[in-house]
Parts: structure tokens; sequence; C-alpha cells
């Protein structure tokens, strides 16, 4: 998936401190910094690509990938979903 820029985006993230470019690239991010309620949150949006729209329609699934050894709480949604 590519990561797109959003009308809401208000930042950028960089990779972190000490970040091993050479052992696997982190690129810029633009993000959206807002709140869910009183929980402050930090949103991305992806675009999938034909291939990956193609499969997604034939039942494949979305997966995240969080570099690391645990997982942070997290959200995947669709933009726009009625």
């Amino acid at each position: 998936m590519d990561k797109i820029q959003h009308p809401s985006n208000n930042g950028v993230l960089g990779a972190p401190v000490g970040w091993d470019q050479g052992e696997l690239p982190c690129n810029a991010l633009p993000v959206t910094h807002t709140h869910v309620g009183d929980l402050p949150a930090v949103l991305s949006y992806w675009r999938p690509d034909v291939d990956e729209l193609a499969v997604l329609n034939a039942g494949g699934a979305v997966r995240l990938w969080v570099a690391g050894a645990t997982m942070p709480p997290v959200m995947l949604d669709v933009d726009g979903a009625r």
C-alpha cells in the first residue's frame, strides 16, 4: 500500500532516533494528530494499489506490521466507509 497525503494531515513522522536505514528504510510519513475524546491519536492514510485491491476483493486480508517485540494499541478502519 502507498501512504498518501490526506487533507487532514497536520504533521510528519520521521524515523525513530537511532533507526538503521540500511537495515530497514523508514521514510517520512504524513500524519494527522487528533484526539478521540481525551485520548491523543495519530492517523495515517494508505491506498492499496490495483494488485492489492484484487487480492482484497478475492478475500485477502490487510496485515499490520509493527517493528519491535510488542504491539501498541492500534486500529485499522476504512476512511469514508458508511
